[in-house]
C-alpha cells in the first residue's frame, strides 16, 4: 500500500501522494520541507550594504527626472538624503572619531504635486528595503486604529522578515500633517490621532530599539515580539499641509515695519509661499517641537503651473496617456489623442484645482465608454477629438466640480 516514507500517512488519508524512485512523499511534508528551508535560507542571507551599487545624488535626480516632471529641488534633497544614507550605512563600526546621523526628511507640497510619486519612484531604484505607510490610520496605544509599531511590520514584510536588512531600509511615511495637534488649547480629552501619534512616532525617529508585533499588534496578541533598531532606518515624511501658506504669509507680514521693509516685502511670491516655508511654521500647524526636530531636513514642492501639467500628461515613462496607450494595444487598438484634446485635459485640471491626480481622474471619464466597448469593437484606430472630450465631460457628474 502507497503512503508517505517521510510521516507514514496512507494515501487516504492525505490531499495528494508524490511518488518517487523508491519512495514518497505527502502535501503536508512538503509543506513543512518548505517552510523549514525558508527559515534556514533567512538565517543564511546576511544583509551586505557593501555589494549595493552606490549611485551619486546626480545619477539618482537623473532617475527620477524619468518618472517625475520639475520638482527639481525636492528631488535634489531627496537625492542628497538618500545618498548619504547609503553612505552613513556603509561607515565602519571602528570609526569613533564622526558618527554620521541620519537626516530625516519631511516634503511639504500640494495635493497632486508628486510627494508620494516621488518616494514610489525611490523605491523602485533601491535595492534596500522600502515601504510606504499612511500616518492617517495611526493612533495612539490601545485606542481602534493602528499601533506606530505597524510602520516597522510593513518594513520587516518589505525585507521579508530580514530584520539586518529592515534596519537599514527606508520608510515614507504619507500624510504626516493628518496627524497634527487639533488644537494649542488644552484639552479634558486626549488628542490620540493627532499630538498621541507624534509623541508615539519620536522614538522611531530618533533610533531605538522597537519590539515588532510582525502580523500587526490587534489581531495577534500572542505572537512572539522582534527588536528592531530603528537608529539606521532613514524616515521621510510627506503632507499636503493644507493652509499652511496662511501660517507663512502671517509670519512673512509681521517683518512689514518701515520702507526697506515693504520692499522687501514686495519681492515675496505670494502665489508660491511655500518655497519660504521653515520649521516655526509646521509648529505653528501643529506639529510638536520635537518631531520637527527629528525632521532636520525641509523642502516644498512647487505648486503645478500649466507647462508642467502638460508635460505630465505625455512625457513621463508612465505617463498617463502612455499608460492608455498600452491598454488599447493589448486590444490590437491604436489610441491617438489629438493635441486639442490633450489641451482640454489640462485645462481642466487647472480649473478643478486637483493637481496631477486631476489628470487621471478627467482621462478616466472621458475614456470610460471607450474602453467598455472597444474589446468587443473591431476598430483597429481610435481617436480621441476635441469633441468628444468635451461632450464626455458635459455629460458627466465631473462638470459639477467646477462649482466647488
Amino acid at each position: 500500500m502507497d503512503k508517505c516514507s517521510f510521516c507514514g500517512r496512507e494515501r487516504k488519508d492525505t490531499n495528494l501522494l508524490i511518488a518517487g524512485v523508491s519512495g514518497h512523499i505527502c502535501d503536508s511534508c512538503i509543506e513543512q520541507a518548505h517552510s523549514i528551508l525558508d527559515e534556514e535560507f533567512k538565517k543564511k542571507s546576511n544583509f551586505n550594504v557593501s555589494d549595493i551599487n552606490l549611485l551619486k545624488p546626480t545619477e539618482i535626480k537623473e532617475f527620477l527626472d524619468q518618472y517625475v516632471i520639475g520638482q527639481n529641488e525636492a528631488k535634489k534633497y531627496l537625492s542628497v538624503a538618500v545618498y548619504n544614507h547609503y553612505k552613513r550605512l556603509t561607515q565602519k563600526s571602528n570609526d569613533e572619531d564622526v558618527e554620521i546621523e541620519k537626516s530625516n526628511i519631511i516634503l511639504v507640497g500640494e495635493t497632486g504635486t508628486g510627494k508620494t510619486l516621488l518616494a514610489r519612484t525611490i523605491a523602485r531604484m533601491l535595492h534596500i528595503p522600502f515601504t510606504i505607510v499612511d500616518a492617517t490610520v495611526l493612533t495612539e496605544a490601545g485606542y481602534v486604529g493602528e499601533d506606530i509599531e505597524s510602520i516597522l511590520t510593513r518594513l520587516l514584510q518589505a525585507a521579508d522578515y530580514n530584520v539586518e536588512a529592515a534596519e537599514k531600509g527606508i520608510v515614507f511615511i504619507d500624510e504626516i500633517d493628518k496627524i497634527a495637534r487639533k488644537s494649542d488649547n488644552p484639552s479634558i480629552t486626549r488628542d490620540v490621532s493627532g499630538e498621541g501619534v507624534q509623541q508615539g512616532l519620536l522614538k522611531l525617529l530618533e533610533g531605538s530599539i522597537v519590539n515588532v508585533p510582525p502580523q500587526g499588534g490587534r489581531k495577534h496578541p500572542d505572537q512572539k515580539m522582534i527588536p528592531v533598531n530603528t537608529k539606521n532606518i532613514l524616515f521621510i515624511c510627506g503632507g499636503a499641509f493644507d493652509g499652511i501658506d496662511r501660517k507663512i504669509g502671517q509670519r512673512l507680514n509681521t517683518k512689514v515695519v518701515g520702507y526697506m521693509a515693504s520692499k522687501a516685502n514686495d519681492k515675496i511670491d505670494h502665489k508660491n509661499l511655500l518655497q519660504y516655508i521653515a520649521p516655526q511654521d509646521l509648529k505653528s500647524f501643529g506639529l510638536i517641537p520635537e518631531i520637527i526636530g527629528r525632521l532636520p531636513v525641509l523642502t516644498y514642492l512647487q505648486p503645478l503651473d500649466r507647462t508642467i501639467l502638460r508635460q505630465i500628461l505625455t512625457e513621463p515613462k508612465n505617463s498617463i496617456i502612455k499608460q492608455y496607450e498600452k491598454l488599447f494595444e493589448m486590444d490590437n487598438i491604436k489610441l491617438v489623442f489629438e493635441e486639442d484634446a490633450l489641451e482640454f485635459i489640462v485645462d481642466k485640471a487647472i480649473e478643478f484645482k486637483l493637481g496631477a491626480r486631476g489628470l487621471r481622474s478627467i482621462c478616466e471619464t472621458i475614456m470610460i465608454d471607450k474602453m467598455f466597448h472597444s474589446p468587443t469593437q473591431k476598430d483597429k484606430e481610435l481617436v480621441i477629438t476635441l469633441n468628444y472630450a468635451k461632450d464626455k465631460l458635459e455629460h458627466t457628474n465631473m462638470a459639477r466640480l467646477k462649482a466647488s
